[in-house]
């Protein structure tokens, strides 16, 4: 049997999960996947065939990437152990298992491990959520390149797989924020045979099946989703067609949408009138779809290589557009882009799993708690989410700051009600300290459960990079009713009390059924609902694809009407995000002038972190929007950079936090802002430092200070006429 007939079926769809044979049919579900040789010893088993190591602790539970696609393959007849969160410091630790008969899986955990180990400013973090009493430092910088390399040093010919959302942004050339420039992919620099990328379950169970089966890793080139080294020019047959990146985009327009039910005329090679004049035949849409597949199918197209990148930032802007519009599972080709004498080859995304492949996925016999070595730890990842169950999975935003786009994809992939309403009970009965409270139903985006484009045809031939930006796609389909139905379902649960929603809610979608808001706020808030409107400024939230703030003022006021219609005192938490690419100093302090007039005093914020492959990265990188024309005259996208504006930014967001009143206060006296300086609760910053007029007005007056600070103004906080003057 050949790879190809081994990975497809006789149709061309590609094999769904359940359908392979159990590679051990004798092999039962574990109560916990081993973790130590004596485990696996009182199992019975000579050896792993997989090794899954992990920068994470080891939680088995399906929020958790290791956790997931272990039980995954031990559905699939699989032995698998774990090694979490090995000394990297030598080879040791990642003997403890043996050496796998068919892989190590390597994953830097639920985080990307810089982003795990270090704040917005680049400083060390004091603590790791994934790790028992939530200790620093129990991972690597880097840490899919780390174990990599440490596994090969242990068994140097085991086949070596990357995975994981830190493997998925470093697939190919990137800037790291880190150490401030490009760096290669991820495959060179660790040694692996193979990286996994997105939702990497149907790559991972049909890899497992074909080594198994005794194919050469070296041999499996055609899995959707992975990506792996070869020679300069490699292709996988002849009839392959390689494609200039800049040929594609040097106008830097994207291309049009294809209409599929479009019927004009067309060529044809069949034989000439008598008048000599060419036949025209009307070529229906089917047939044009499947003709532009099928060259697709056959098109790689080359990005601009590795070095050429690292030394040219438009053409690393380029890069990033060209990526991006080849995201698509429907209609994206292969990628390829070279590094020193040989090549990063990235086969298209892989295909989204079904309902009922979601479910396969979920239903697995999950222990639903951290390994028994842990004992009582503190793991707070772990407590944040026991009692909260995943509906779907991806997200059509396309938020340009955010790495879901680049891990799971747009396309939405949602559970069924069946498997859902069974995991809700399996917290009930399984974990002893639930008390009734489902913390959340939810997922990247709390209210995409579901939803998808009307028609499958356009889907697969869409190019845009977001589904609601600048407007709501009229071919989307934001109907809530099924999400609604699942909310009673769940409430009508035995023992299930209350259902809150802890994911971020989309706000925009949200307003197009009122019903759905009624529902959510009567029922499932419980005093606080987190949105993210990111900013109020134009500028800047046209670089991030977020709508204006505008929506978020019509989801405010039905949030407050079906709030006071159920008799409850609710507010929103907005989030935003200081120091994107395209925010200026004026945009932010209009930003905090919204903020104080509102009432709103953020307490944890987020400063933009530039990471790996997400389109504002580009920007920040760049200083070039690759959302349009990439070009040397294209537009500039100004992006705060500077420790000083940074921080600036920061405080304008907590403009209540005496911590960053002098800088605010400098800024404005910079800009002639006089009149937003002064001690009256209408001002937006006091008028002397916070510590000087503690030392003034100390004992009561001091605690009577403190106080107003916390409290804020009582009224509209927008400055007075009196207040714009200047003092």
């Amino acid at each position: 049997m050949t790879p190809q007939q081994t990975a497809l079926p006789e149709d061309g769809a590609p094999r769904a999960l359940g359908d392979y044979p159990r590679f051990r049919p004798e092999l039962r579900p574990t109560r916990f996947l081993p973790t130590t040789r004596a485990e696996m010893d009182q199992l019975g088993w000579d050896a792993c065939d997989i090794v899954i190591v992990t920068g994470d602790a080891y939680i088995d539970h399906p929020s958790f990437g290791a956790a997931l696609i272990g039980r995954m393959l031990e559905a699939q007849g699989f032995r698998v152990g774990i090694i979490a969160q090995p000394d990297w410091q030598s080879a040791e630790p990642f003997r403890a298992l043996g050496c796998p008969r068919l892989f190590f899986g390597i994953t830097a955990g639920n985080m990307d491990s810089m982003i795990n180990r270090y704040t917005a400013d680049r400083r060390p973090r004091s603590d790791d959520a994934y790790t028992p009493h939530a200790a620093p430092n129990k991972r690597p910088d880097r840490a899919v390149t780390v174990y990599a390399q440490r596994a090969r040093e242990a068994f140097p010919r085991a086949n070596i797989v990357l995975g994981s959302i830190e493997a998925s942004l470093r697939r190919i050339a990137h800037y790291d924020y880190w150490s401030e420039k490009v760096r290669r992919s991820v495959l060179p620099d660790s040694k692996a045979d193979m990286l996994v990328y997105g939702n990497a379950e149907r790559a991972v169970v049909d890899l497992a099946h074909r080594l198994a089966a005794g194919e050469a890793i070296e041999n499996i080139r055609d899995l959707r989703g992975t990506a792996f080294m070869v020679k300069r020019g490699w292709k996988p047959g002849e009839d392959w067609v390689e494609v200039d990146s800049l040929s594609l985009d040097r106008p830097g327009r994207i291309d049009p949408h294809p209409d599929p039910y479009a019927m004009e005329p067309q060529q044809t090679a069949t034989a000439p009138n008598k008048d000599g004049s060419a036949p025209v035949q009307i070529v229906p849409a089917a047939a044009r779809i499947a003709a532009r597949k099928a060259q697709r199918a056959k098109t790689v197209v080359r990005l601009q290589a590795y070095e050429a990148v690292a030394e040219d930032k438009l053409l690393y802007a380029h890069n990033s557009r060209v990526f991006h519009l080849e995201s698509n599972p429907g209609n994206a080709r292969a990628l390829v882009q070279g590094h020193g004498e040989r090549d990063v080859w990235l086969n298209p995304p892989p295909i989204p799993l079904t309902t009922e492949e979601m479910d396969y996925v979920f239903d697995a016999p999950y222990a639903r708690a951290p390994h028994p070595s842990y004992g009582d730890a503190h793991i707070p990842a772990w407590e944040m989410i026991r009692f909260s169950v995943n509906i779907m999975r991806g997200c059509f935003g396309g938020c340009t700051f955010c790495s879901i786009t680049e891990h799971e994809g747009r396309i939405i992939q949602s559970r069924s009600h069946e498997s859902i309403l069974k995991e809700i009970e399996d917290i009930r009965d399984k974990i002893p300290e639930f008390k009734g409270h489902i913390s959340d139903l939810g997922g990247p985006t709390a209210n995409m459960y579901r939803m998808a484009c009307k028609s499958k045809t356009i889907e697969e031939s869409c190019r845009r990079l977001s589904c609601v930006y600048p407007g709501i796609c009229e071919n989307l389909n934001t109907d809530h009713s099924s999400l609604i139905s699942l909310y009673r379902k769940a409430r009508a649960i035995p023992g299930v009390k209350k259902i809150t929603i802890g994911s971020g809610l989309r706000y925009d979608l949200a307003v197009r059924s009122p019903e759905y808001v009624k529902e959510l706020v009567t029922h499932h808030v419980s005093g606080l609902l987190k949105i993210a409107p990111e900013h109020t400024e134009d500028g800047p939230l046209s670089k991030m694809m977020k709508p204006g703030i505008g929506t978020y003022n019509r989801f405010k006021q039905l949030f407050d009407k079906f709030s006071k219609e159920a008799g409850k005192k609710q507010h929103l938490v907005p989030y935003f995000i200081a120091a994107h690419p395209g925010t200026t100093d004026e945009d932010m302090l209009n930003l905090a002038l919204w903020l104080k007039e509102n009432n709103f005093r953020p307490d944890q914020v987020q400063t933009f972190t530039p990471t790996p492959l997400a389109m504002a990265t580009a920007m920040y990188h760049s200083g070039k929007n690759p959302l349009r024309k990439v070009a040397a005259d294209s537009e500039n996208v100004d992006t705060p950079k500077t420790a000083k504006q940074r921080k600036l930014h920061k405080a304008l967001l907590r403009y209540h936090d005496p911590a960053g009143h002098d800088a605010i206060r400098e800024y404005l006296l910079e800009i002639g802002r006089n009149d937003l300086i002064g001690n009256s609760p209408h001002h937006l910053v006091p008028r002397a430092p916070a510590a000087r007029l503690q030392r003034q007005n100390k004992g009561r007056h001091s605690n009577d200070f403190v106080h107003a600070i916390k409290a804020g103004p009582r009224k509209s906080a927008a400055p007075s006429r009196n207040a714009r003057r200047k003092p």
